[in-house]
């Protein structure tokens, strides 16, 4: 393995430091567009504390260690946080894991931050860890995340129809999923090209 495991071509994961990062991830909840791709529940402002303090138990939690991989995407240009990857190994015996991403500021929406961090997390897991499967869910209306997981390998597998509720409208939840087999056909390919 390379010293480049967590360096993609736009993007590297980093550990998360909440002493540094709190203000910053904190300031995207602000958004609430934001908010709106990320959870499921009605958007609301993060305080500072607040977030330091998720950061540091989702890092300290003794009873997540080994299962919980929480990271922060920094770009390689000028090194600046632009937003966090989460996965955890909900089966150790299955090799499966479910992961989350989020990119903070809508100036960094749609630059491919986010499908290169994807596929350095996708390697990480499958080469590092040995896992079997990486499973996401992601809002029907985040048309852009969709397309990000797609273009990452990932393959829609169901829905909840009309699980979300965003003002008078319902959406579905989409259930995404790539298999070790399936990333490495698809590595391979991106290899043989020039």
């Amino acid at each position: 393995m390379t010293d480049d495991l967590l360096r993609g071509q736009l993007v590297r994961l980093a550990a998360s430091n909440p002493e540094t990062d709190a203000e910053t991830v904190a300031a995207w909840s602000w958004n609430s567009e934001f908010g709106h791709y990320l959870q499921i529940n009605e958007p609301r402002p993060w305080s500072v504390q607040g977030t330091r303090a998720e950061m540091t138990e989702d890092m300290n939690d003794e009873k997540s260690q080994g299962r919980n991989f929480p990271f922060s995407i920094r770009t390689l240009a000028d090194n600046r946080l632009i937003g966090f990857l989460h996965l955890e190994v909900n089966d150790w015996p299955q090799r499966d894991a479910w992961l989350a991403i989020a990119i903070g500021r809508p100036e960094d929406w749609g630059k491919g931050y986010g499908t290169d961090a994807m596929r350095v997390l996708m390697r990480y897991g499958f080469c590092e860890l040995n896992l079997e499967r990486l499973t996401l869910n992601v809002f029907e209306y985040n048309e852009r995340a969709v397309r990000s997981y797609l273009k990452a390998g990932f393959v829609i597998e169901g829905r909840q129809r009309q699980r979300l509720r965003r003002g008078d409208r319902r959406y579905d939840i989409i259930f995404m999923g790539v298999l070790r087999d399936e990333w490495q056909v698809q590595r391979s390919a991106g290899a043989a090209q020039p």
